[in-house]
């Protein structure tokens, strides 16, 4: 697979974003098939794999870390801390906490789960209004000066937050959510991060699997699927969301190509910076997603995407408003 840069940070143009090992979308699959999914990423040129303290909280880490052992110096791994999570029993409180002593002591845990002696990117998970990220980014710097983490990034940070934050450690790369039915990084984002030189990591790039076309509008998703919370999930919204599905299977019949993977080229073509981090649990959805890196869009193909996509109005917001409230700041 060819590279992108983040920042300074060379990573694959496709990477894996791991948290569906963590049973946000109901069961995970036994932990040995986990890892043999994990290194069969590897395998297939992924060198990019996507973690965080809170989900488990901590046995994801623990299972990248796992996974990962045996070829660490190959790959970038990016964790993140920023939840109120106790670093110790992994208990999780209300809210944020991104006091320079607890980035300290999650950073420490992290370590320790993903086996590793240092932390390739290291992210605030959300912006804490009670802590100027100016202590933040300098925290993060000391960890930086001790060895203990290369880079630095920010996730759902507001843009004059990004600009605070890189004048006191370079940020290497912003992580949001973005894709065909999710635009907000457009208007400020994207251009500060092309202006500051920083990469961008979209979440959920393919819509929590709606945009792949495999998800069908009469699903109904038990407790343990995250995606029975969220608003744009619901029987009404996702029959209205349907078109942005049908725009995706128009362009992939002539393109010989999947929904999924125009979805993905469709990102990889906004910028060259941009490196998206879909997750899955299956091997072969591994393959199709980094297959997306094979597909050329046309600016044709590109302004008819845009022309169509923008008559479509989404329904449902991206996320649960108690969540929704921690981004942007």
């Amino acid at each position: 697979m060819l590279k992108r840069k983040l920042g300074n940070l060379e990573v694959s143009e496709i990477g894996f974003g791991t948290m569906s090992f963590a049973s946000t979308y109901g069961s995970s699959p036994e932990r040995a098939e986990a890892i043999r999914t994990i290194r069969g990423a590897y395998e297939f040129g992924v060198t990019h794999f996507d973690t965080a303290e809170a989900y488990g909280p901590f046995t994801n880490e623990d299972l990248v870390g796992e996974a990962l052992a045996p070829i660490r110096d190959r790959v970038v791994i990016a964790t993140k801390f920023g939840w109120n999570i106790d670093s110790e029993t992994g208990v999780r409180s209300p809210g944020l906490n991104s006091r320079p002593e607890h980035i300290r002591r999650a950073t420490e845990g992290m370590l320790k789960r993903l086996r590793t002696d240092y932390i390739d990117l290291l992210y605030q998970h959300r912006v804490d209004p009670e802590v100027p990220i100016e202590e933040v980014a300098g925290a993060v710097k000391e960890l930086a000066q001790e060895g203990k983490v290369k880079y630095f990034g920010l996730s759902e940070a507001a843009a004059e937050t990004i600009r605070r934050a890189h004048a006191v450690m370079p940020v290497t790369a912003i992580q949001s959510e973005y894709s065909l039915w999710t635009r907000e990084p457009e208007p400020e984002i994207l251009p500060l991060c092309e202006e500051l030189g920083i990469g961008f990591v979209p979440w959920s790039p393919l819509g929590q699997g709606f945009l792949t076309g495999k998800v069908s509008v009469s699903a109904e998703f038990d407790g343990a699927d995250f995606r029975s919370r969220l608003p744009r999930f619901t029987a009404e919204a996702m029959e209205a969301n349907q078109a942005f599905v049908d725009l995706l299977k128009r362009v992939a019949a002539r393109k010989q190509a999947t929904p999924a993977q125009i979805a993905l080229a469709w990102l990889l073509a906004q910028k060259p910076f941009i490196v998206p981090i879909p997750g899955t649990r299956r091997l072969d959805r591994i393959e199709e997603n980094i297959g997306a890196a094979k597909v050329t869009l046309t600016s044709d193909d590109l302004d008819e995407i845009e022309e169509a996509s923008s008559a479509i109005s989404v329904q449902g917001a991206r996320l649960p408003e108690a969540i929704l409230k921690f981004s942007y700041r």
